[in-house]
């Protein structure tokens, strides 16, 4: 292998706007393959991008000598499918979360993972920040006591009706998209599984048939009696916020998911009587995960969280699904066929 990792994309979804600059960015990766359903299509974005080779199909990109991991940003319900392959190509995979749809194709995943021996990691870009360094320090030196609360919020507006968000084969919805980052937050911050989970959602007719949720409230109920509320939207106005409550005072950061390249600030308060505001500094937090996972690809380092994570927060989300539609009368969803437009 050489001394960089040699990337290749499948799929030109809007999150490569950033990624792709940011993996270019990386100082032991590079990005030398795109691939498309249509190769006019592929070569568009390897000229914008500059990117030296383009494919017809993402078998072509598998195949390819030239690459030794994919980053997969493809719809949700297309996550299984091509990671499997990818790993049967014997490529590495980063793939933007949820890694799957399900706690079981998570499993399906690691038993490849360990079977081909490649690295794989879900995608959660936020935690590579400086912010959520500083903040698990605080956590660990109980800079605001016992753990009692966390609230978070992210919601946006997704636009139109051609979004894959409302298609339900392609996985569509809040919860499997910006919910998965509420969840993945809370667990990661109390350092434990829920024992319970509410929740309750507001529903559409999804463009394939079927209903998909459009916003979840949701609350996790943790063993050691902590509680973490949340609510999450894909037709709401942009929020984004987490709140740390504890016996002792609460840690407050603004935007925690958003890229945040300037400086920053985590808010650290103790009932109104000593507020202290930590400055960290700004950083890309997407050219920092395509660097951490290229040096464990490299050099063989662990990566700092493993597909347990992934299998776990799935089976969270799964969870609260199925407790909202149950709430809501709604449908189970339809099975995930990776029909739909927006696949590139």
């Amino acid at each position: 292998m050489s001394e960089k990792l040699r990337w290749g994309v499948l799929g030109g979804a809007r999150i490569v706007r950033k990624t792709i600059p940011a993996l270019q960015e990386t100082k032991n990766g590079e990005v030398v393959g795109i691939a498309s359903r249509a190769e006019e299509k592929a070569r568009e974005y390897a000229d914008k991008h500059g990117i030296p080779q383009a494919f017809g199909s993402y078998e072509a990109l598998l195949t390819s000598p030239d690459i030794d991991a994919v980053y997969i940003p493809l719809p949700n319900a297309l996550h299984l499918e091509w990671i499997l392959k990818s790993l049967d190509a014997g490529k590495h995979v980063l793939c933007e979360k949820p890694l799957a749809m399900s706690a079981e194709e998570c499993a399906e995943i690691t038993r490849k993972a360990d079977e081909t021996g490649l690295k794989v990691l879900e995608g959660f870009m936020y935690r590579f920040h400086p912010r959520f360094e500083k903040l698990q320090e605080l956590l660990a030196a109980r800079a605001v006591g016992e753990l009692t609360f966390v609230h978070v919020a992210h919601t946006f507006d997704a636009g139109g009706d051609d979004n894959i968000r409302w298609y339900s084969a392609l996985g569509g919805g809040s919860l499997f998209d910006t919910g998965g980052y509420c969840v993945n937050v809370s667990r990661m911050v109390t350092g434990q599984e829920p024992a319970g989970v509410a929740a309750y959602g507001n529903y559409r007719d999804a463009n394939d048939g079927g209903r998909i949720d459009t916003s979840i409230a949701g609350m996790l109920r943790f063993p050691g009696g902590a509680t973490a509320l949340f609510d999450t939207g894909v037709n709401l106005e942009r929020r984004n916020f987490l709140e740390i409550t504890g016996t002792d005072g609460r840690l407050y950061l603004d935007s925690p998911f958003s890229l945040l390249e300037e400086n920053s600030v985590l808010e650290e308060h103790h009932f109104g009587k000593d507020t202290i505001y930590h400055q960290v500094k700004g950083a890309n937090h997407f050219v920092r995960m395509g660097e951490h996972f290229a040096d464990s690809v490299l050099n063989g380092t662990p990566l700092r969280y493993d597909l347990t994570d992934a299998a776990s927060n799935a089976r969270v989300l799964e969870a609260l699904d199925r407790a909202a539609r149950k709430q809501e009368g709604a449908p189970e969803p339809r099975p995930h066929s990776g029909a739909g437009p927006g696949v590139s």
